[in-house]
């Protein structure tokens, strides 16, 4: 038998599956993104009690001023905090927040929430919100929502219906078209002490990537590029994001010093250990949430309002050192400012018959950005095991809601792991630069190693 007649059964069973994969309805009527939502698709208007102010076009380019090392004022530095949640108080504001939230005021004492007044900033470039207006008729989802159909830019559904819908639209949210950075990463032991990493990143989006067929099944492309402590320095880890998560699986190449050679790292997903995370952070953690949700059954739950970290500019502040951030048990919590915001509540149970070390998760996407502001996660039994939070700001003079950097607490170990601080990084981030498919090859890889 031929391979052709050998691989034609599976072939066949891939073709009746996708033809039965379900597409999606969703929202038709982007009039709604001229009156009742935003052009991101958060509701235009303020909350019943005003606590949440209306959108009111966040904050434009020429509002914050920011260095020539990419320091941001911050435009609230003379607001006051309205309160401040303990565990000593906490059950006052059980309805705002998360039980995540509530698991951290309980677990370490010097944890606490410094709740400010709501300031809804998000913004992003004419561009952007023209195509995501576009979106409401071109994207649908297919593969049983685990792909993109029709999407090129923008928010994929900013009048989703669907929990998938919701979770896309984080996948996808608008970052910049690319970002080219230095950073730093740390894992904080429970006493205080933590082993920093620190890394050069090079992303780019399918939009900045000037060669790209239309049709490429590519949502990102991205390379890491370990920098210290010296015994990881010049590890090198290149990704390729696919739209479709189940057509075609995410590939990554890895490329070590000492072996001079440039080898395929096909376990950089799910729930495999992020690397330089020491097991505290799983492969599909970083940013909240990432790669194919196709382990998972989703449930939409609605909106909520929350406390979620937000305008975190007091966080990203280049006078900081990473040691004035990473104390025992969480960051700093006086750096952090709270908001009460909407968000959407997206709920994911693992499957029957498939593996992850997360039985539940749960996820707070806020409406205006589509960045998961929180989350919760749960081991095979039911017990909270971890919570992350992302630390936002307004990017301003570009029009980019960007992380100041996130966090994921351990509550069982009293560990956590942090993520994209660039507080002692002395250039500004380079935000929109176009690559070419060439730049992300394995042949490209290799002569970055060098």
């Amino acid at each position: 038998m031929t391979t052709t007649m050998k691989k034609l059964p599976a072939v066949l069973a891939l073709l009746v599956a996708c033809l039965q994969a379900p597409v999606y309805a969703k929202g038709t009527d982007a009039s709604q993104l001229d009156g009742r939502l935003n052009p991101m698709g958060g509701e235009r208007a303020a909350n019943a009690d005003g606590s949440i102010p209306a959108w009111s076009g966040g904050l434009k380019p020429g509002s914050v001023t920011a260095a020539s090392n990419g320091d941001y004022a911050d435009p609230f530095v003379a607001q006051k905090p309205l309160m401040v949640i303990s565990a000593a108080n906490a059950g006052q504001y059980q309805d705002l927040l998360t039980p995540g939230q509530q698991a951290m005021l309980k677990r370490f004492p010097s944890y606490q929430l410094n709740v400010y007044p709501s300031e809804r900033t998000a913004h992003m470039p004419a561009a952007v919100t023209a195509a995501t207006r576009a979106n409401v008729a071109a994207v649908s989802l297919a593969e049983s929502g685990y792909g993109l159909v029709g999407y090129q830019d923008g928010i994929p559904f900013p009048l989703p219906t669907e929990p998938l819908e919701v979770m896309w639209n984080h996948l996808a949210r608008y970052v910049g078209h690319s970002v080219q950075r230095e950073m730093a990463s740390a894992t904080v032991e429970s006493n205080g002490s933590s082993t920093l990493v620190t890394y050069q990143q090079s992303v780019h989006w399918r939009s900045a990537i000037s060669d790209l067929p239309e049709q490429e099944n590519a949502l990102y492309y991205s390379v890491i590029r370990a920098l210290s402590p010296s015994r990881v320095a010049g590890e090198i880890t290149m990704v390729h994001e696919p739209l479709n998560q189940v057509q075609e699986p995410r590939s990554a190449w890895q490329y070590i010093p000492g072996q001079r050679r440039v080898r395929r790292a096909p376990t950089v997903a799910y729930d495999t250990s992020a690397r330089y995370s020491y097991g505290q952070l799983t492969s599909d953690g970083v940013g909240g949430f990432n790669g194919a949700p196709d382990r998972y059954d989703w449930k939409l739950l609605g909106k909520e309002e929350r406390l979620i970290p937000y305008n975190s500019y007091k966080l990203a502040s280049k006078s900081l050192k990473y040691a004035d951030i990473l104390k025992a048990n969480s960051i700093d919590p006086q750096l952090v400012r709270y908001e009460k915001h909407r968000v959407w509540v997206v709920e994911a149970t693992l499957k029957p018959g498939n593996r992850h070390v997360y039985g539940k998760r749960r996820f707070y996407i806020d409406e205006d950005t589509w960045q998961i502001a929180s989350a919760e996660m749960y081991d095979s039994r039911g017990e909270l095991w971890r919570m992350y939070e992302n630390y936002p700001m307004q990017l301003a003079d570009i029009e980019v809601p960007f992380p100041a950097m996130d966090a994921t607490y351990d509550l069982i170990s009293a560990r956590y792991t942090t993520n994209f601080m660039t507080n002692e990084y002395p250039q500004k981030m380079v935000f929109n630069a176009l690559a070419k498919k060439e730049d992300y090859s394995p042949a490209a890889l290799r002569r970055y190693g060098k």
